[in-house]
């Protein structure tokens, strides 16, 4: 069995189970659809979006595009905030955090690295981690 959409004289759509395209055009032929909403015969498959592949893609890579665009300007503010407001930690950041966690010692904000090990054990202890891209900065802004 297969569902095409359907669409009739008057602009409504319906879908139609069908063994294959050959019964739905055979159907068709017959004229043996009809409307469920205003009873027409004149009924046709509805063309999808996958059939319009080329416009598609082109709308699907300005999106793509765009979506981009936005998750590195919005990557960037929180990079830049990270830096701004959390102190560097670097390679502690590990035992640092599961020191504020156990309450041994008063909470911070802290950004650092980690190994993946060490990514394994702040899971297990239930400690919170959100990892943020470093940016590289440009050569400018070194000087």
């Amino acid at each position: 069995m297969i569902v095409f959409d359907l669409e009739c004289l008057n602009g409504h759509t319906f879908e139609g189970w069908f063994e294959d395209k050959d019964d739905l055009n055979s159907q068709l032929q017959q004229g043996l659809l009809t409307c469920p909403v205003c009873d027409t015969v004149t009924v046709s498959q509805k063309v999808h979006a996958i059939a319009i592949r080329k416009s598609a893609d082109v709308m699907n890579q300005k999106a793509v595009r765009a979506n981009q665009e936005v998750m590195a300007e919005l990557t960037e503010k929180v990079a830049e905030y990270v830096e701004r407001n959390y102190e560097d930690v670097g390679t502690d950041f590990s035992k640092q955090a599961l020191k504020m966690h156990y309450g041994a010692q008063e909470y911070r904000n802290i950004r650092g690295t980690t190994t993946k090990e060490e990514d394994k054990v702040l899971s297990k202890e239930g400690v919170p981690v959100l990892k943020v891209p470093i940016l590289k900065k440009s050569s400018d802004d070194l000087n």
